[in-house]
Parts: C-alpha cells; structure tokens; sequence
C-alpha cells in the first residue's frame, strides 16, 4: 500500500499542484487504491472530491460518481477538466449523451457523474456492463437514510446497482452524519463497520455567531458592509427571499439576487451561474440553494431564520470558505422561530416526531447556549473538543450569565394563571403590575402574580421567554398565546434550572472587525488586483468561474513571491501540471510587469 501511496502522492502534485495530503484524506485514497469500500466523514471543504477524482487518474477503469444535483456535477466536471481529468456527466441536460456512452465504453474516462434517480435504472446498469468500474462513489451519502436531515428514496435504489458489480469498491462520502445516521449508511450501501474513516467536523476559518433578530434589515446591511466577498443568505420562505434581496440591493448597492423554486427556471440557474461566477455577489435563498454548489470563496452565509436542525446549520454554514480563508456564519433568530416549528413537529409522521424533537432541542441548547459554539457543534457530532475556540462570538465577547429560576417560575406561574391563552405582551403586563384596561377586564389585576416582577427582572423577562420558547417550557398555541410544555411542571417544582444570558444594552457597530475576519488578500496591492483581472479575462474566455483557474490563495503565493520561471510558478500550491501549461505564461508576463 505504501508503493501506491507514493504513486497517489507524485500525483497530488502532479494533478492538483499541491505537496500534501490534508486531514485523512490520506487514508481514505489508501483504502480506495487498495480496492477496500469506506464511508469518509470529511468536514465540508476538506477536499471529499479529492478522495475520488485522484484514485480514478491512477486505476483502471472508469470511477462512477453519484451526485444528487446536476449543478454539482457541473461544477465539479469543470474543475475536474481544468487539471486534466477525464471527466463527463450523464445528465437529462447534457446534449452529448452519446460521445460519453461510447467514451465510457472505450475506457476514455477518469470520472462519470450520474444522478441517483439515473443510476438506478436498468438501461444505466446495462450500459455500465459494457466498460470497466474502477470504483463507485456516493457523494451526500447521507441522502440513504431516513436518520439523515436531507433523505433521498432514490439513494435506495443505489445498493442493488452496486451489488451486480460485486467486486467494485464502494466510497460513500458526507459531512454530515450523527452516530445512528452513520450505521445506517453502512447497512444501506454495504459497507463494513471497519470502513469508516471520520475526519473530524472542526472548520476553526468559520467563526461562528448567533444573535437575536432585531431590526433584521439593518443587521443584514451592516454584515454585508463588513464583508465585501460573496454570501449567501438563507431566508425562511419565498417572499422573504424576494423582499430582502429587494431591499438589501437598494440599500447597499451591492448585486443581490433571489433564488428559490417558485422562479422561473431560466432566472433561478441565471442568478445561480452569476454566483459561481461573482467574486462579489450576494444571494438570498431558500434551503434549496447551495448543495449543488462548490464555491470555494464564499466568505459568509447568513441564517435570517433558525435552520431545521444542527446537521443542516452545520451543512449550510459549511459553505462559507471552503478556499480555508476566513469566513463567518451568523444566524439571527426569533423565539417565534421555535415557536412555529414545535408546532410544525405535530404534522410529522408519528414514527419521526421523537428523532425530529430531539433535533429541535440540540438546534435549541446551541442558540442559547453562553460556552462556546464550536464545542456545542462538535460534542453533537460525537467529539470531545476544548472548552473554548476562541473564533465564536461566545469565546470572543463572552456573555453575562443570569440565574433566572426563579423568574422564570413566576412567568410561568402568570401564564398558568391567566389560562394559558394570552401571548407574551399581556403575561407581561401583568406580572409588572401594568394599568392596563384588557387586565382588569379579564380580573388578571387580582391575580397573585400580578405586579411581582420589577426593575432588572421586568428588563429580563423578554429575553427569558424567547429562551424558555426555545427550550419548549413555553409553547404558543395556534391563536398565539403561550402555554406550558416540555419541562415547564419540572421548573415550577424547582426540579429544573434556567440560566439566560443578559442581552447587551445596545448592539453597537463594531469598527476593525472588516479585516479581522475578511480574507486576508493584499488589498491595494497592484500585483495581486492584476493577478485577479488576468483570472477574470481567462474565465470569461473559457466559461468557467474564475476560482476554476486559480483560488485566492494561489494569488496570494504568486504576488508574495513573485516567481520567475515556469519551474518557480509551477512549486506554488493548487498549480498542477495542466494549469502550468494552460496558465504559466499569462501568468508570468503580469508578474514581470510588476
């Protein structure tokens, strides 16, 4: 194994340009070159694709790689191409069907992508007889099982193809899978329990941070002030998409454009290409965008609502800088967000509603938690992190913690009290002891929990209630008004704790942060704003996004080094032999410009 290690090395570098294996990538290529089947569990943005594109230049036969969305497979066949892999796509879009049949059929390709819905069907198996398999590789594998938070029935289908080629190694790639989701992959695709290699969920270039939604426009403008690179915006539903892409366009200038099913399909892969394409463009979207997207340089991803679980905001916040660049993830939610999904739990099949609870929970404990977020993340996913991260807004501007037990049993005591039918504002007024003409109709003014609560607890009720919202000691009921649930009864018998964090007195801009976690390019550097326009010209020509040519990081080496020769050019990372060819040249004469 150790020979066609070394083999797999000499071509990293010769292949992607770079020196090294990352994380365990080394290890999963091992296992692949020696024909074993494995489930890789990589962090977005370690490199998964690497794991199969590099075996399928150095085996025999063709790798069949099933992907389930066809921009994916677009993006990643023009990657592919750029270093020199032959590579092609079946898709219901590709007009060139046949020359890949017949080029699968000679042996002529690296790589195939093929959609699972494609690939299980028998005229798919039947063409696959006709040429040699070196390997099958299910990227997203987490879309085989009913644990997982994205399932696909079509994943299903997909052991039966893989078991008529018996003797073909099975790679089965995700970030995202808990423990029950990760047997389950295992079983479904036939994978031994030894096949597992888990890379580790850590991205310590994402800094994490999750705010209250207060003035949700102007805390979107000014993130998208601090951050002049590409974003993406993830909205709750299609008119939110539309009205903040609206309004945060006007208001800032930049170019943001919307993207959801309800568009047309012409505009909705319009404004996705224009962001591959951007070097900084913003999208708003629903959860159906990003997938089918390997963007290296997207330098945030903003939640302007809670995601559906910890896998999926672990999955959506894994786009940002997948270059290893420094990117952020903010979320900004409401306690009316956890409100309308533990609602939304009652209209899953009873058979899902314990695993889906528990996912609302978890997602629950990391927006209200005062330690760090990277540590909650991670320990969800199984590992023992430290304490602190020190790149989260937690580790960074660490928050007042208030014991609020018995506060909180007085809310509840007022919610009980009052019938368990009135929304906060009312609760509220009560407990403060408000003149208030709707309380003394109701008789709410001679309740004993009327105007208990005063000074610093009245300022703290608002924030408590969202946190006990979150948690579901406080659920709404479908008029709107606030009901006991979850551990409510455990904290009014003082079985229970409740901590809160204490909201800041004002959210204040924060001066200097813009180059604290913006990417480090030399900004005002004539060298690399050069190296960037050349890239720009040289991916319009070819009609690919420009970080097909080169990634930041690669400018970033050329304009520090400045090198002098091919040779020199050549040792810079991400510049692999067919890059050299195609690009050395161009690339050398704006150096020497300089």
């Amino acid at each position: 194994m150790s020979d066609a290690l070394e083999s797999a090395r000499e071509a990293l570098r010769r292949v992607f340009g770079f020196e090294a294996f990352r994380g365990r990538q080394a290890n999963v290529v091992a296992r692949v070159l020696a024909g074993q089947s494995t489930l890789a569990i990589m962090p977005t943005g370690a490199g998964k694709s690497l794991t199969y594109q590099l075996p399928a230049t150095l085996l025999e036969g063709t790798c069949v790689v099933i992907s389930p969305l066809i921009a994916l497979m677009h993006d990643q066949l023009r990657s592919a191409r750029a270093n020199g892999i032959r590579a092609a796509t079946l898709t219901s879009v590709d007009e060139d069907w046949r020359e890949t049949q017949d080029a699968f059929r000679a042996g002529e390709l690296d790589l195939l992508y093929v959609a699972p819905e494609r690939a299980s069907q028998p005229h798919f198996r039947e063409l696959l007889s006709q040429g040699r398999i070196a390997l099958f590789a299910v990227d997203e594998a987490h879309c085989v099982s009913e644990w997982g938070h994205d399932f696909r029935p079509d994943y299903r289908m997909l052991a039966p193809l893989m078991d008529a080629f018996a003797d073909v190694p099975r790679l089965a790639l995700t970030a995202t899978a808990d423990e029950h989701t990760r047997k389950d992959i295992l079983h479904q695709l036939g994978i031994p329990e030894e096949g597992m290699v888990v890379a580790g969920f850590d991205r310590p270039n994402i800094r994490y941070a999750i705010r209250h939604r207060q003035g949700l426009q102007g805390q979107l403008e000014r993130l998208l002030e601090e951050h002049p690179g590409p974003g993406i915006i993830y909205a709750p539903t299609r008119r939110k998409v539309e009205e903040l892409a609206e309004k945060l366009a006007a208001a800032t200038g930049r170019t943001v454009l919307p993207y959801h099913a309800g568009l047309p399909p012409e505009r909705r892969a319009g404004n996705q290409s224009a962001f591959v394409a951007s070097e900084d463009m913003v999208v708003v979207a629903t959860i159906a965008f990003g997938m089918g997207i390997d963007k290296p340089d997207v330098r945030f991803v903003a939640h302007a609502g809670i995601p559906k679980s910890i896998e999926a905001y672990y999955q959506e916040t894994g786009r940002a800088g997948r270059d290893g660049d420094p990117a952020q993830a903010v979320m900004f939610w409401s306690a009316g967000d956890f409100a309308q999904a533990r609602q939304r739990l009652g209209e899953v099949e009873e058979a899902r509603q314990q695993g889906e609870r528990a996912r609302l929970d978890a997602l629950a404990g990391l927006v209200e938690t005062s330690t760090c977020r990277r540590a909650v993340l991670l320990r969800h996913f199984g590992e023992d992190p430290p304490e602190t991260c020190g790149n989260c807004d937690n580790c960074l501007d660490p928050p007042q913690v208030v014991e609020a037990t018995e506060l909180a049993r007085k809310l509840l005591s007022a919610v009980y009290r009052t019938g368990q039918t009135y929304g906060f504002g009312h609760v509220q007024k009560v407990l403060t002891g408000a003149s208030d003409e709707r309380v003394e109709q109701r008789g709410h003014d001679r309740l004993s929990v009327f105007g208990i609560v005063e000074g610093e607890e009245a300022r703290l009720l608002q924030p408590l209630a969202r946190a006990l919202q979150a948690r579901g000691a406080l659920v709404q009921t479908e008029h709107g008004g606030l009901a006991l649930g979850g551990d409510a009864r455990d904290i009014l018998k003082g079985e229970a704790e409740v901590t809160i964090t204490r909201p800041p007195e004002r959210q204040q801009r924060r001066g200097g942060r813009k180059g604290r976690n913006s990417a480090p390019n030399p900004v005002g550097d004539p060298l690399f704003d050069a190296l960037r326009e050349l890239r720009r010209e040289l991916a319009t020509e070819a009609q690919v996004p420009p970080y097909v040519i080169f990634h930041d990081a690669t400018l970033r080496e050329m304009a520090a080094t400045r090198p002098s020769s091919l040779a020199e050019l050549g040792s810079i990372g991400g510049i692999g032999a067919k890059k050299l060819e195609a690009y050395g040249d161009a690339f050398l004469g704006v150096i020497r410009q300089h």
